[in-house]
């Protein structure tokens, strides 16, 4: 569920409305909430990377590059599929002893409450962006048409709306860039791309382990900025973008503060009483993202 949300809704969307659910479910049951949350942000990473809408960074390299909605979709989507399967077994394999057969206790849930028409507009709104991504329409204007008719439509007093919105995570997401342009602007930008550029010439492998190191200095979106003045000199543009996409997103999953999802996991957790370390979330983000890794590699070569 995460991973096919993720790509249809942002992967940091998905862990924000997930997380909560996920620790409440687990601590409900008297379960260890630590292996769930790493499911659920090394899903919501590793699907994330099947659409130009799955994540931040897909959105820039769909923007920089003009590649199509429907042929990123094509090229990137069978390896999302296969991340899942990688890191549903190694979570599986790490936190065995957790997944041991057992009855769960039988808990009363409370009645949902549901805002039928809320809903309706939100998935006609979805619908919408769908089909004019499909259509060709660039990714900003798609995503403005939708939030068109939902802002259009409401009748939410704005002040609950502010209310909603995680001004801590903002103010860092902006820090991150400004951290990006104070290397473009101070000339060490310059010195960068003098650096990475016969890397990249070097293939998706080349590419590939020079964007991962990138990702988790800087995270994985500023390093995509860092690398736009590149990519388009290489030999295969299109093959070059795809792997820069492929790459900072499964390197979002090699330590915690790999993409603004974990963070964004972690700090949630951490608020109802669940911490997320950054060496408890190696046992198994590591591997997971080193494995897809070699596997999106692999299929790039071929």
């Amino acid at each position: 569920v995460s991973g096919t949300f993720s790509a249809i809704f942002l992967n940091d969307t998905i862990v924000l409305v997930f997380t909560p659910l996920v620790v409440d479910l687990a601590l409900t049951l008297k379960r260890n909430p630590l292996p769930y949350l790493v499911g659920l942000v090394t899903s919501a990473n590793l699907g994330s990377v099947a659409t130009i809408t799955g994540n931040p960074q897909n959105m820039l390299v769909g923007i920089s590059s003009g590649i199509s909605f429907v042929e990123f979709t094509r090229a990137l989507g069978p390896l999302a599929l296969f991340g899942m399967a990688i890191g549903w077994g190694v979570i599986v394999l790490v936190y065995r002893r957790d997944f041991a057969r057992e009855r769960f206790p039988e808990v009363k849930l409370p009645p949902v409450t549901v805002n039928s028409p809320r809903l309706r507009k939100s998935l006609a709104a979805t619908g919408l962006m769908l089909a004019a991504l499909l259509g060709g329409a660039p990714v900003p204007l798609a995503a403005a048409l939708a939030a068109a008719v939902l802002l259009i439509t409401r009748r939410t007093d704005p002040a609950h709306v502010f209310n909603e919105i995680d001004w801590s995570l903002l103010v860092f997401f902006s820090a991150l860039f400004v951290v990006t342009g104070a290397i473009v602007h101070s000339g060490f930008g310059d010195q960068l791309f003098a650096l990475l550029a016969p890397q990249v010439a070097r293939g998706p492998g080349g590419l590939t382990v020079t964007a991962v190191i990138l990702s988790n200095i800087v995270s994985n979106v500023p390093a995509v900025m860092l690398f736009r003045p590149i990519i388009p000199n290489v030999a295969d543009p299109t093959q070059a973008w795809l792997t820069l996409a492929m790459a900072t997103t499964f390197a979002g999953n090699l330590t915690l503060i790999g993409s603004v999802a974990n963070l964004i996991v972690a700090e949630i957790a951490r608020g109802r009483g669940v911490h997320l370390s950054f060496t408890e979330y190696l046992k198994a983000g590591t591997p997971i993202a080193l494995l897809s890794l070699l596997g999106g590699i692999a299929w790039m070569t071929l």
